[in-house]
């Protein structure tokens, strides 16, 4: 299963490695060699960025929503062998290392949470919490939505494309669940990134659970299936032993990078201009 996950989040570029010299440009105006993009899992880049438009068009109504979004994922579900997998890998999960029958809903958060959540809830006949950035939300079951009124307690398996810091899970979901005097007991998700989000489910009383990790081995399992080359993989590797110094030495090897940035214009130009005012590099140090 693992290996078979490796190869659907590279052949639908749910994971992309830049070129050795080419890294990615990021929000923060740092860079790196990696995007992950788990909903890419839908079967494709175009499909899964036609589900998004889909949700933002229908999410303002809450009691629609949910019964439209499933229709959708589960005709997918039926046509796309990678999606298919990936949810049938994560229902196994569930089945294996986890009791479904002490699982009494499944929740997920808007938005792409949903592109996972909500099948997995229909291939457990479990009924769905729709979580909402408004604190909102509702559950779908039988074919409709509803109020959630008192859960009493039930216990709630998330289930999410992938963790980073668990920001959202924070701020939002495990509020909203523990306010509908539910608990969320546990966590899956696709994609874990190993940047503290299971440590801060631990603290929140979440058990926390992933298929894949972003570690070495995903890359490695990654170069010797020949998604990607040697190169690609060193700088991978130097990248996660040490991010702000490999990027740093980068850019001192590479200083035609920062001004072809400059020269681009756009949103590249603006990230490049926020990594040379704010130092994000130490650059400037004697």
């Amino acid at each position: 299963m693992y290996s078979q996950l490796i190869s659907y989040l590279f052949e639908t570029k749910a994971i992309r490695v830049c070129p050795k010299d080419k890294p990615f440009w990021y929000t923060s105006g740092k860079i790196g060699p990696y995007y992950i993009n788990t909903h890419f899992l839908f079967g494709s880049e175009d499909e899964a960025n036609r589900l998004l438009e889909k949700i933002d068009g229908r999410k303002d109504d809450k009691e629609a929503c949910t019964g439209e979004i499933h229709k959708t994922v589960m005709d997918q579900y039926r046509n796309n062998p990678i999606y298919r997998g990936t949810i049938d890998a994560l229902t196994a999960y569930i089945n294996e290392q986890l009791n479904p029958s002490e699982i009494a809903f499944v929740s997920g958060g808007e938005r792409r949470d949903w592109f996972f959540s909500i099948p997995v809830a229909d291939k457990l006949g479990k009924p769905h919490i729709t979580l909402f950035k408004d604190m909102g939300a509702v559950v779908y079951e039988n074919g409709s939505s509803h109020e959630p009124g008192d859960l009493s307690g039930a216990a709630v398996l998330h289930v999410a494309d992938l963790i980073t810091s668990a920001s959202s899970y924070t701020r939002a979901w495990v509020p909203i669940i523990g306010d509908l005097g539910a608990r969320m007991k546990h966590s899956l998700v696709v994609v874990d990134r190993l940047q503290g989000g299971a440590e801060a489910l631990a603290k929140l009383n979440v058990e926390s659970h992933a298929l894949v990790s972003i570690d070495r081995c995903v890359f490695e399992e990654a170069f010797k299936r020949r998604y990607i080359d040697k190169a690609q993989l060193k700088l991978v590797l130097d990248y996660m032993e040490d991010p702000d110094g490999s990027m740093r030495l980068f850019l001192k090897e590479h200083p035609e990078f920062l001004e072809d940035a400059i020269k681009s214009g756009g949103k590249t130009a603006e990230r490049a201009r926020l990594l040379i005012e704010n130092d994000l590099y130490n650059l400037n140090a004697k």
